[in-house]
């Protein structure tokens, strides 16, 4: 079996989706807000919903979106009416983390990005989604003393909904990657205590995700090799290497987190090369039949934007189960 099929089987055990539905029961309706190349989609996918809008900003990540899965995104959220917007059971944004990250400025409200999470809310507040999944960088939960987060909640609250919130890493969703993020559900149906994910999965090989023969673009030059070579002997091989904002150089049997923004030599497998793209998504948990269209700063913008999938896909089938619960879940027929 080749390299790529154990990635994709590895994949299928992460993301292993429901049984098949029977006969009667219908399709789940999703509005992919800030949709990126579709993180959330390919979750949406997994568990057998269906996406019936998506909008982003960003050419490059709308183009990618569209040529694989057919649904062309809408751009700026602040130019789109709600009343334009398909009726949705299900509501996920993974709204600009910048203004909150420690990478950032972590002005928070204060940063004209922060406050697309009121674009986000106006579109909630007139389409009453019976589910919501946000997502962000962890530092959303400290962000100005904590009082972001808790005008999130507070806003979400008085449309009507049940909220909570967790940290996840998706080193414990079976990736190979530290990435941690603030997940925030709600829904409209009331829950004493949501279903979050408990169970850890074991972390996928780092070998599994590495290319066996990646292109001689992507090693560095000899200089940047020696450089890190002197300044670092690593543990385990393979490990990514990974140079923090004070030059600190680390080596791991994973990666630490994916940045849109990061310098160019952030992260280096063996200390020597960077990601390729397909690499990139596969840290995401983005499966090999996903198709790369951009250039490779193009997808390593993208990459470090999107979602890791496996772990907003197990948190949309806690929302989903809430739903079915209480027996208030709006469905729809999917025709043939």
């Amino acid at each position: 079996m080749s390299m790529y099929g154990r990635f994709n089987d590895m994949v299928d055990s992460v993301l292993a989706p429901p049984p098949p539905q029977d006969a009667e029961s219908h399709t789940l309706r999703c509005a992919d807000m800030f949709s990126g190349i579709g993180g959330f989609h390919v979750a949406a996918n997994n568990l057998g919903l269906e996406v019936v809008f998506a909008c982003d900003i960003d050419d490059a990540a709308r183009a990618t979106y569209q040529h694989n899965f057919g649904l062309a995104p809408e751009g700026d959220i602040t130019r789109i009416r709600a009343e334009s917007i398909p009726d949705h059971e299900l509501l996920f944004a993974g709204f600009p983390c910048q203004p909150f990250s420690i990478i950032g400025n972590k002005q928070g409200f204060a940063d004209p990005r922060g406050t697309l999470w009121f674009e986000v809310a106006r579109i909630i507040r007139a389409k009453k989604p019976q589910g919501v999944v946000l997502e962000n960088v962890k530092q959303l939960t400290t962000a100005d003393k904590g009082k972001v987060l808790q005008r999130i909640l507070d806003d979400l609250t008085d449309i009507g909904y049940t909220v909570d919130h967790r940290i996840f890493n998706a080193v414990n969703f079976g990736l190979p990657q530290k990435r941690e993020r603030t997940i925030i559900v709600a829904t409209l149906a009331k829950f004493e205590k949501f279903p979050w994910p408990t169970e850890t999965k074991p972390m996928m090989p780092l070998s599994s995700i590495l290319e066996p023969e990646p292109e001689a673009k992507h090693f560095v030059t000899e200089r940047i090799r020696e450089k890190r070579r002197e300044a670092h002997a690593p543990a385990v091989t393979p490990s990514i290497w990974h140079e923090n904002k004070a030059g600190h150089i680390s080596s791991y049997p994973y990666s630490c987190a994916l940045r849109a923004s990061a310098s160019y030599n952030y992260l280096l497998v063996n200390g020597e090369r960077r990601l390729t793209p397909r690499e990139l998504l596969r840290l995401q948990g983005f499966p090999d039949d996903f198709e790369i269209i951009s250039t490779d700063s193009q997808v390593r913008k993208q990459a470090g934007n999107a979602v890791a999938v496996p772990v907003v896909q197990a948190v949309i089938e806690g929302v989903i189960s809430v739903l079915e619960r209480s027996n208030k879940t709006t469905r729809v027929s999917v025709t043939a």
